[in-house]
This record gives structure tokens, C-alpha cells and sequence, in this order.
């Protein structure tokens, strides 16, 4: 009678463990929860989708684990798992090296998106951001040790959006862990906006500290203030940028906002509604003339020149 030589054992990962890169086993850990996010300390006997526990820790986006799910690739308590199976924090979470290999190809560009191009899908005849992703296109500064190659094109996708008459950073990913970082539900990631602006007036009377020379409440619609805005608008109407205002009906978290110059404003923000910037400055009487997208997290905009793209760098973090 021959005894069969046993399978090799997968990286094993418990659903409570470590944050972090690969390590030498080769196991995927699970990254940390981005800084200031408040998360809900499961109990020993609470239960949770699989694939939502393996995006908590860091290991993929949902959608990657219901992939790798289908694959075959993952293991719940030394058993293969199935979509939308149930786990708790006990349960040990065993993944494929076939997944981690996968994910090592996965690229993630960052794009300065001039003004005429969606971040999406292509619309009423506007070209997406994704077409500017060539060899043709990539900025000749870019040091990082990656070669263009059309199948990194698959599954690349925004991860966020810019609007079509804004430039700047845009990140295009096929990684899930990226885009879960700067658009997941839970996500706080800050955005840095440099925004020009004139000034309409608010139609509102002035009161306390804004009743001073210079600060003007209706001004003719025909001819802003677009010089010197800073000169002319009330303090009141800053600070309600900064923390007051709603839109759709949901008050906005609170924002830094302030003068990089009489005529820009610098705008930091840690959510991201449609059109938000425009949408804010209209109800203080503003009206954005120019918008650039310099920073996302801790990943600047910097040299790259408008209409070229660099691939993010293995040592860079947002």
C-alpha cells in the first residue's frame, strides 16, 4: 500500500490578523484601516460576508474576493469557500498563492486629466481618461520599474472621479486595495483642490464681522469680481465653506478651506459628492473659473505634465 504525499499547504490568514505586505511565508496580511476611520469592534459570535471581511483586511476589493471565491482560491477553516458564505472573526481565512501572484501584476497610474475628458465611461461624445493611458503618453520622468504593456488596460478603472471641465491627479488602478483605499465606503482620504474663483455676491444681507469697507453682497451678474476676490468676500461666507453647508439634502463633513492667493482657493476635503466644489462655492456666491486636483492622500500631482501618466511606485502610499 503507497502513501499519498500530502497537498502543500496555502498561507494560512486568520480573519483577526496582522496588517501588512506579504510576508517570507507568502501569506497576505491584511492592511490597516485608514487613519481616523471608526470601526465597530466585531464581537467573538458576529458574523459577516466573506467577501466584506477579506476587503476589511486589507487582502482585496469584494469584487477580487468573489472572483477568487469562484476560483476556488480561498479557504474558510481548511474548506473551500462559497460565494456569500458567512465568517466570524475566529475563522481562519486561507488564500491561494495564485491570487497573490495575480495581484502583483496589478498596476495603478496616476494621470493628470486635462480639461474635455470623463473620468468613466465615454459621454455625449466626450473621450474617457482611460485613452490617454499609451506608451506614447507616459511621462519621460517616470523612474518606476514597470513596461507599458496593453494588458494592463484590463479591469483598469477610476478610482474616484474628476469632473470633465477640471484637470489634475486622476488615479486609474486594476487593484482593488487601491480603489477600496480612496472610494470605499469607510474611505477618508484626503483630496486637495486649488480652485480659482470670482465672485457674484450673495444677495444676503452683511452682518457683524462681514459690515466692513469692501465686502459686497449683490454684485451684477454680468460683471464678477474677479480680481482681488479675497478683498471683497465675507469672512461669514469662508467659514460656512469650511463647515455649514449641505447638499442633497445631507450636511457636508467638515472641509479646510483658504486663500492661496486674492483669486485661489485652496480646498481639502475628505468626501467626494458630484460637482462638489462647484456646487459649494454657488451657495456663497462664488463662481469656479479654473479647478485642479494637486493631491490625493499623501501622493502629489507634482512635475507630471498635463496629458501624461506615470505608474504609481512600489515605495508610494496614498
Amino acid at each position: 500500500m503507497t502513501m499519498q504525499k500530502p497537498p502543500a499547504r496555502t498561507p494560512v490568514v486568520p480573519a483577526s490578523a496582522a496588517s501588512g505586505p506579504s510576508g517570507p511565508s507568502g501569506a497576505i496580511r491584511r492592511a490597516p484601516a485608514p487613519a481616523g476611520t471608526l470601526t465597530r469592534v466585531a464581537g467573538p459570535t458576529d458574523t459577516i460576508r466573506l467577501n466584506k471581511r477579506m476587503a476589511e483586511r486589507g487582502l482585496c476589493s469584494r469584487r477580487e474576493a468573489d472572483d477568487w471565491i469562484a476560483k476556488g482560491w480561498v479557504k474558510v477553516n481548511g474548506q473551500v469557500a462559497t460565494m456569500g458564505l458567512q465568517v466570524k472573526p475566529s475563522d481562519r481565512i486561507e488564500v491561494d498563492k495564485k491570487a497573490e501572484g495575480q495581484q502583483a501584476t496589478q498596476v495603478t497610474i496616476l494621470l493628470n486629466k486635462p480639461i474635455g475628458y470623463v473620468s468613466g465611461q465615454a459621454e455625449d461624445g466626450h473621450e474617457p481618461a482611460v485613452t490617454l493611458f499609451t506608451a506614447q503618453n507616459r511621462w519621460r520622468d517616470d523612474n518606476a520599474r514597470f513596461f507599458f504593456h496593453p494588458s494592463q488596460l484590463r479591469g483598469l478603472a477610476p478610482a474616484g472621479r474628476l469632473d470633465i471641465d477640471s484637470v489634475g491627479l486622476l488615479v486609474l488602478t486594476q487593484d482593488g486595495r487601491v480603489a477600496r483605499q480612496l472610494i470605499g465606503e469607510d474611505s477618508v482620504m484626503e483630496k486637495e483642490y486649488l480652485v480659482r474663483v470670482s465672485y457674484l455676491g450673495t444677495g444676503e444681507p452683511l452682518r457683524g464681522a462681514d459690515e466692513r469697507p469692501g465686502a459686497l453682497r449683490t454684485i451684477h451678474e454680468n460683471d464678477p469680481v474677479t480680481t482681488n476676490v479675497q478683498g471683497v468676500f465675507p469672512p461669514a461666507m469662508l467659514a460656512r465653506l469650511r463647515h455649514g453647508l449641505s447638499l442633497d439634502g445631507q450636511p457636508l463633513k467638515p472641509a479646510q478651506v483658504d486663500w492661496q492667493n486674492p483669486e485661489q482657493l485652496r480646498f481639502v476635503l475628505t468626501e467626494g459628492k458630484k460637482r462638489q466644489i462647484r456646487r459649494m462655492c454657488e451657495l456663497v456666491g462664488l463662481k469656479v473659473v479654473g479647478l485642479k486636483r494637486v493631491r490625493i492622500g499623501h501622493v502629489m500631482l507634482g512635475n507630471l505634465p498635463l496629458g501624461q501618466w506615470r505608474y504609481l511606485a512600489p515605495h508610494e502610499r496614498f
